[in-house]
């Protein structure tokens, strides 16, 4: 029994993989469920087990890049112990991360549009906005920010940073010089919020 649930989730993650590729290159709407499933050696009746339509695939690996951007950031924040910095850091990573480019057409392009703006606020809340919240919380707990509405000042930093993400991502040739400019902008804006 142990073994077909690793089979299933290996099987799971491969479609994800391949299918990322495929609306990565071609789009959602120009990428073939048929393409996808001859590359995975599947039929659509496995895929269809396993994801109830296309769409339901797309937010799979929808949901998977959030997730590696969410460890991205993650992993930035927790590069030192001082707060201030890991949210400094945090930041940078999310912005370094949403607009890596095999990202870009998928986060900000093609989910917003595929999977409805309602779905698209869940999964950046879920997983960016909630990350932030809980820093946003431990310092202000620590006494590092002001004491005003966590929910506003989460939603406000997170607006700031998704509408910097789309901006650096139509600076083609120049996206870290764009980065380092939008990062002094953020770095701005949060000492509103220091104590």
């Amino acid at each position: 029994m142990r073994r077909n649930k690793v089979e299933t989730e290996q099987t799971i993650q491969n479609l994800i993989k391949i299918a990322r590729h495929h609306f990565t290159t071609y789009g959602y709407e120009k990428a073939s469920l048929e393409n996808i499933v001859k590359e995975a050696g599947l039929t659509r009746g496995a895929l269809y087990h396993h994801f109830s339509n296309k769409k339901g695939l797309f937010l799979a690996v929808f949901e998977s890049i959030q997730e590696e951007v969410g460890d991205y950031v993650e992993a930035a924040a927790a590069s030192s112990n001082d707060s201030w910095s890991q949210l400094i850091n945090g930041c940078q990573a999310f912005l370094e991360g949403a607009i890596k480019s095999d990202n870009q057409r998928i986060l900000l392009i093609e989910g917003p549009a595929v999977l409805g703006w309602n779905t698209f606020r869940q999964m950046d809340e879920k997983y960016s906005m909630n990350s932030l919240k809980e820093q946003l919380h431990s310092m202000k707990e620590q006494n590092i920010i002001k004491p005003i509405s966590l929910e506003a000042m989460t939603h406000c930093l997170s607006g700031a940073m998704n509408e910097a993400v789309l901006w650096i991502a139509n600076q083609y040739d120049q996206k870290q010089n764009i980065i380092e400019e939008a990062m002094v902008v953020i770095k701005h804006l949060l000492e509103g919020l220091r104590k």
